[in-house]
């Protein structure tokens, strides 16, 4: 991963232009969103949607076992069931 820094202007009603080369590194385009993450004075930009599906992921690390899915195979034929039941609804 490479490494650089780059700034940008705030303007009077606290908006900034994120620029092109972090854009690229975050994944976002115009209408998506990001997510400020403030740890004392240390502030990281993230992509919204990429971060809300980290979250996702850490909640439900361990489940899948729980619930006796151990592959990705167990996955796919839990899907597949759950979609026969639901079409013979």
């Amino acid at each position: 991963m490479a490494v650089f820094t780059n700034d940008a202007k705030v303007m009077p009603k606290g908006q900034v232009t994120i620029p092109k080369n972090v854009r690229n590194v975050l994944g976002v385009e115009s209408g998506d969103r990001v997510t400020f993450i403030v740890d004392g004075s240390t502030v990281r930009v993230v992509n919204t949607a990429v971060y809300t599906l980290m979250q996702f992921q850490e909640q439900m690390k361990g489940e899948t076992a729980k619930s006796g899915l151990f592959s990705e195979e167990d996955v796919a034929e839990w899907i597949t069931q759950s979609r026969r039941e639901a079409a013979a609804r």
